[in-house]
């Protein structure tokens, strides 16, 4: 079968530009000019005839035929350097896991040796950071070497968010929910915390990471479920991630909404106490996210595998 097919040169400047959203960008990664990125894009432009890029004073943007084309672009990327890789037959034992930090902390690591005794050969790397994270309105970010999958390593990202990633291939994990916690000795004292109410006496810790869907704040939203929309959802203190978060309510300066999944190990330790039974559903889920092109590699999909049974076991 013939493709009718403009240079691969061509495709491989508008999916660097696309990305970076910069020609100049673009240009570095490709060891090539500005200006030669440029004349690629509009030589596509014109073979296409359709605008791909609104040039503006100081950014790029793309076009809805851009916006439509590049995962199926991206998509034929990754199909190559699996073709390739697979010819090479090298796949580097080199693994490196992205994760929110709260997941990381409060529920990976402690089951990581689980992995690696089974897996000895994959050599594991995990790194964290709060770009893990989905923000209402943002792009998502991805490690460099997951966005290109020509790297020798093989890299996944563990991911809370919404779960659309064009171009990537996705597997939901679990979908957590928030539940009220606190210290133990809340639950005592002049103004024991017993019931739901008892919250009108008590710090609200707030974790800023996300809200849902309609910018609710999750304490607003927990207190409508529990009958109570007349207590004051935006006072008490606000941390930026939940780790923070957590280390305030374990500290006992107040209650927070956390995912019970990473609060499991702190209450049966009996560092944390969960006062109430309402649980709120998460407006976003785990997702496990890797390039099509590394999804055959004998680490990730190892590590697919064991990170999938782990959390059909919670």
């Amino acid at each position: 079968m013939a493709y009718r097919l403009p240079p691969l040169a061509v495709l491989r400047a508008f999916e660097a530009a696309a990305r970076h959203l910069s020609f100049k960008k673009a240009a570095e990664e490709l060891h090539v000019t500005p200006a030669a990125v440029s004349q690629q894009i509009k030589g596509l432009e014109s073979y296409l005839g359709v605008p791909l890029f609104r040039r503006l004073t100081r950014a790029l943007e793309l076009t809805d035929h851009a916006l439509a084309m590049l995962p199926k672009v991206r998509e034929g990327f990754d199909c190559l350097a699996a073709a390739v890789d697979t010819t090479r037959q090298q796949q580097s034992s080199n693994l490196t896991v992205t994760a929110p930090p709260s997941f990381a902390t409060q529920w990976l690591i402690s089951r990581l040796s689980r992995f690696t005794s089974v897996h000895p050969e994959v050599e594991l790397r995990l790194s964290s950071g709060p770009d893990s994270v989905d923000r209402r309105g943002e792009t998502a970010l991805f490690d460099e070497a997951l966005i290109d999958p020509r790297h020798d390593a093989s890299v996944v990202a563990i991911r809370y968010g919404t779960g659309s990633y064009p171009g990537y291939s996705v597997e939901r994990i679990f979908a957590p929910e928030y539940v009220a916690v606190c210290s133990p000795a809340l639950l005592a004292g002049d103004s024991p915390l017993r019931a739901p109410a008892d919250l009108r006496d008590h710090v609200l810790i707030h974790d800023e990471t996300i809200g849902d869907e309609t910018r609710q704040s999750l304490w607003s939203a927990w207190l409508q479920a529990a009958g109570l929309p007349d207590i004051d959802a935006d006072r008490g203190p606000r941390f930026s991630n939940s780790v923070l978060a957590l280390e305030a309510a374990l500290a006992g300066q107040g209650v927070a909404l956390v995912l019970k999944l990473l609060v499991a190990a702190d209450v049966a330790a009996g560092r944390l106490a969960i006062p109430f039974d309402l649980a709120l559903p998460s407006p976003y889920a785990y997702f496990l996210v890797t390039a099509e092109a590394v999804a055959r590699r004998a680490p990730v999909a190892a590590f697919r595998r064991w990170l999938l049974a782990e959390a059909a076991s919670v």
